[in-house]
């Protein structure tokens, strides 16, 4: 296995791990900010204001993000296997 070929997985699943896991974070801020500004607005300090909201908000997006997420995780096992398939040694 060349480092070309090394280099180019760890890319990949880097980018495929990132790639998965945006959408989430990116929800999980927005909603964090906006219950942040909520909460300074109205001077309410209750704990569970964040978690219920971001709860909810991150299973809604795992729902409709989950088979856009499986066919990204499956082409880059998919992937994986080919390079293992043309390794020479």
């Amino acid at each position: 296995m060349s480092e070309n070929m090394l280099i180019s997985i760890i890319k990949d699943a880097i980018q495929t791990g990132l790639l998965v896991a945006a959408p989430t974070l990116i929800v999980s801020i927005i909603v964090g900010l906006i219950i942040s500004i909520f909460q300074a607005t109205t001077q309410i300090q209750e704990q569970t204001l964040t978690f219920v909201p971001k709860l909810i908000a991150i299973a809604i997006i795992g729902l409709i993000t989950a088979s856009w997420a499986m066919q990204q995780l499956v082409g880059f096992t998919e992937r994986i296997f080919t390079y293992i398939a043309h390794i020479t040694q």
